[in-house]
């Protein structure tokens, strides 16, 4: 069962010493939204009655845990980054919990508890709430902050999936845009730097700073009260607890309100300045200009009269606030757009008085973009951590800085922490943007962010080997940021994944799942070569052809009702009743294999409808008694390497083990070659157990490309490279 994780400089040690590797998935995108009624992003039914939801049944129901839970063990993952949402506890009301979640909850945390899993919190939100377009937040916190989520679809204050006049058109991926539309961009400042920025919003005798942190953050300590009371639970299951994710800059350190921050490179769709999102909120008229995605990104197509006809974002001044009982000071006036109300604009000329208005704090500090991160998210994630530890006192912190943005200064300062984790997102920008896979070229684009080429064009990176050298180099430049702003701790890349919908989902009717193979093998491949954690993105259990995730149009699930998942049906996660076990000693040899993953060997197979399922169930080490150096699975040609370094001999009782999945690796048909030592593989477990000498060792391990997969249909058995199916 799972034990108490130490960290080591940038290492999970158990507590035999073992270096532990964290593999694991996201549970679960549909955790985003409501499961009574059932209200994934295309249905627009009862959508603004927010008050009266459940997630009780998110991420799945109780009885279906063990199907999903053998499965994830099944493929090889051994962590679980737990999706909630703040609306799932808080969503009825202020200060009202919804206790049949919690204790639903935890329910579910115990079957994770059985099938062996760490486990993270994550605190979601996307675009800061569903009624902003995203998910996170109650609706009752859109009303706290003034404005009136029935009126964004007419002010384009935020583009909403469940209000959008034909779901089945809405532009994939516009979900984004959102950060830079008025009601994120307006949410998002307040509840960072809501004093700062707006100090005539006082709430129940708070600035509405204060108010949001107080009820976010005892709604997740409550929560992890819970948790702790449970019992069996913390530290050897719940590991630990994110930050926010994705958080967001609102308006701060804009220089410019009527331009767009050089920051900026996600347009699609209309694209309006912070200006023109201001002004169309308060019912002007804009011509605002409109952008498509390239290859390259975004580029102008044109201009779109966005006209809301009077119609405003703000609550109008008659709303009764008596709703949620609280009660608003008399200076924050209703009806009226908050910034106008600050003195950034007069609504009489529409004439912008204080384009800077953002540009710096109110003692003049001026605020550069990576200085919010430093200054406004820091504070947040102070109060986060102090409310955490507060009840989980060992809780692993898993701390989340915007998306691509340099790490906030933590090494060196107060904050530093010895259980502390950098856990980064990374997506491959234009595979997930233009949903195809470009295996002929692919743009740096840390390095482009970074200043390190004058132009996007010279941060192309040509043919498919330099591509996934790319990748894997962005890894490592990531990891090494954090090393160098929050100090020597692990890394684990919280979020990473491929979009499965690509070519106009041509494998759905196809079977050729070999581009989403090519793409999941180049992300697998970076996150060996950098010898990083990670939580892929993501495990979707309602996910299917039609609707992808279920949010947004977007369709990244390793797992589809549509799609026929790789058998995990002979996997036992303690293997008590194996009787089959495959053993082999080896002499010790003064010959080690070398690494041959190969950037440029490419995977030739394809599999019929198991979602690529070959790329992402893969051999891992998983406690490893030493140090690794160096390890990586070739695709290509079905073989999987490691190198560590040992300090002793390994003990009886905890020798390197090492997942070895049977679809790449079936009984009786792999060669393992080792340095020295002797190794064991239990086929229940997947595990292949390794004992060896102290100093450098190395094991090779040989599979054989599959003549067929065993899915969950017994009577199916898909053909590798089958009907004429080849990739080159």
């Amino acid at each position: 069962m799972s034990r108490f994780l130490q960290i080591e400089g940038t290492l999970f040690k158990d507590e035999h010493n073992r270096q532990v590797t964290l593999r694991g998935v996201n549970l679960a995108a549909d955790a985003k939204f409501p499961a009574r009624p059932n209200q994934p992003s295309h249905i627009a039914g009862d959508f603004f009655d927010g008050d009266n939801v459940s997630f009780v049944g998110r991420p799945f129901p109780y009885e279906e845990a063990d199907v999903h839970l053998r499965r994830i063990r099944g493929w090889g993952f051994n962590t679980v980054r737990y999706l909630f949402t703040w609306e799932a506890i808080e969503g009825k009301g202020p200060g009202i919990y919804d206790e049949e979640w919690i204790k639903s909850t935890i329910a579910l945390l115990r079957k994770c508890k059985e099938y062996d899993l760490f486990v993270f919190m994550d605190p979601h939100q996307d675009v800061w709430s569903r009624f902003s377009g995203g998910s996170g937040a109650p609706m009752w916190t859109v009303y706290a902050m003034g404005l009136n989520p029935q009126a964004f679809a007419a002010t384009e204050a935020a583009l909403i999936h469940n209000t959008y006049p034909n779901s089945q058109e809405f532009p994939k991926m516009i979900w984004s845009t959102n950060y830079t539309r008025l009601a994120c961009m307006t949410m998002f400042t307040m509840f960072f730097a809501g004093r700062d920025f707006t100090p005539k919003c006082i709430i129940n005798g708070k600035n509405i700073q204060d108010y949001l942190h107080e009820h976010y953050l005892n709604a997740l300590k409550h929560l992890a009260l819970r948790i702790g009371e449970a019992g069996d639970l913390e530290d050897s299951t719940v590991i630990g607890w994110e930050s926010l994710n994705e958080p967001n800059r609102g308006l701060i350190g804009y220089q410019k309100l009527d331009a767009y921050p050089k920051e900026q490179k996600n347009h699609k769709g209309t694209s309006p300045t912070a200006w023109q999102a201001i002004l169309t909120g308060s019912g002007r008229a804009c011509d605002i200009d409109t952008y498509e995605m390239g290859g390259t990104g975004p580029y102008k197509t044109g201009t779109a009269l966005i006209d809301p006809k009077g119609v405003q974002a703000w609550l109008p001044a008659d709303y009764d606030d008596s709703r949620y009982g609280w009660e608003r000071d008399p200076g924050w006036k209703l009806g009226e757009c908050i910034w106008a109300q600050h003195g950034v604009w007069d609504p009489e000329t529409d004439t912008l008085l204080r384009n800077d208005y953002f540009s710096k704090a109110p003692d003049g500090t001026p605020l550069a973009t990576h200085e919010w991160c430093n200054i406004y998210f820091m504070n947040h994630y102070r109060q986060y951590s102090r409310a955490i530890r507060s009840v989980h006192k060992k809780a692993v912190l898993f701390c989340q800085p915007p998306v691509f943005e340099i790490p906030p200064v933590i090494k060196g300062t107060a904050d530093e922490d010895d259980r502390l984790v950098y856990a980064p997102h990374f997506y491959d920008g234009i595979t997930l943007m233009t949903k195809s896979w470009n295996r002929y070229w692919n743009i740096d684009v840390l390095g482009f962010l970074r200043g390190r080429y004058w132009s996007p064009v010279f941060a192309i990176k040509i043919g498919e080997t330099a591509i996934r050298k790319c990748f894997k180099d962005q890894l490592i430049a990531i990891r090494e940021e954090g090393i160098q702003n929050i100090g020597q701790t692990p890394c684990l890349f919280s979020e990473i994944g491929i979009p499965y919908d690509m070519d106009k989902k041509a494998a759905y009717s196809s079977g050729d799942y070999s581009s989403q193979i090519h793409a999941m093998d180049a992300n697998q491949f970076a996150l060996e070569g950098a010898k990083v954690g990670f939580t892929l993105w993501t495990y979707c259990t309602t996910n299917d052809h039609t609707w992808g995730d279920q949010w947004n149009g977007e369709d990244l699930s390793i797992f589809s009702v549509d799609d026929n998942a790789v058998s995990a049906a002979e996997f036992n996660p303690d293997g008590k009743t194996q009787a089959m076990i495959e053993t082999s000693s080896i002499a010790p040899s003064s010959a080690s294999s070398e690494m041959t993953a190969d950037p440029a060997r490419q995977p030739s197979i394809t599999v019929a409808g198991n979602r690529a399922a070959e790329a992402f169930i893969r051999p891992a080490p998983i406690y490893t008694a030493g140090t690794l150096v160096k390890y990586g699975f070739d695709l290509a040609r079905v073989t999987f390497e490691l190198k560590l370094e040992a300090g002793q001999s390994t003990q009886e009782s905890s020798p390197t083990e090492i997942f070895v999945p049977p679809l790449h690796f079936p009984k009786d048909q792999m060669s393992v070659t080792t340095s020295g030592g002797k190794w064991e593989y239990n086929e229940q477990t997947r595990i292949l157990k390794w004992w060896h000498n102290e100093a450098e060792q190395s094991i090779k391990i040989v599979g054989v490309k599959p003549l067929s997969v065993e899915v969950e249909n017994d009577n199916l058995a898909l053909q590798l490279c089958g009907n004429g199916c080849s990739v080159v």
